[in-house]
């Protein structure tokens, strides 16, 4: 038993199993194909624009208890995410956001919808479309249904 030798000679620490390191922050500068990739490390941005799951409730009492506006869709882009809607008062279009369209329809230029205005924090200036519907459908147009199913109207 006094004859046995340890693995470790007393001069050398014991050794232990290192975890994988991460590339130093010069490498991400250094190849950005990897820093974009690994977007993770930023985090990620909120959006600046309240959608109906960020809008505070205030926000959202306020817009409920608004007039109802009527208008026409001047654009959408589901990919993106938002569109345009023109009001048949002729005043400044208005933003919507994916989020804040009721119904089972992807809206397309010529739709007429309705809608309640919200001001868009944090100044206030400038005012989102929500509540929307779709009214009446563009005639002549291919719609588009959330699961992906087209219709001719």
């Amino acid at each position: 038993m006094s004859s046995e030798k340890s693995e470790t000679s007393p001069s050398e620490p014991p050794r232990v199993p290192q975890a994988p390191v991460s590339p130093p922050l010069l490498y991400y500068r250094d190849c950005p194909t990897y820093w974009e990739r690994s977007h993770s490390l930023l985090g990620e941005l909120p959006s600046p624009l309240p959608t109906k799951r960020t809008r505070t409730y205030s926000a959202s009492a306020r817009a409920t208890l608004g007039p109802i506006s009527k208008g026409k869709c001047k654009c959408f882009s589901r990919s993106q995410g938002h569109g345009f809607i023109t009001p048949t008062d002729g005043k400044e279009d208005i933003f919507v956001h994916i989020s804040d369209i009721e119904g089972e329809y992807v809206p397309v230029e010529g739709d007429e919808v309705t809608y309640k205005v919200c001001a868009v924090p944090p100044k206030n200036l400038k005012h989102q479309a929500v509540e929307v519907v779709i009214t009446h459908l563009a005639p002549g147009t291919k719609h588009e249904t959330w699961s992906g199913q087209i219709i001719n109207s």
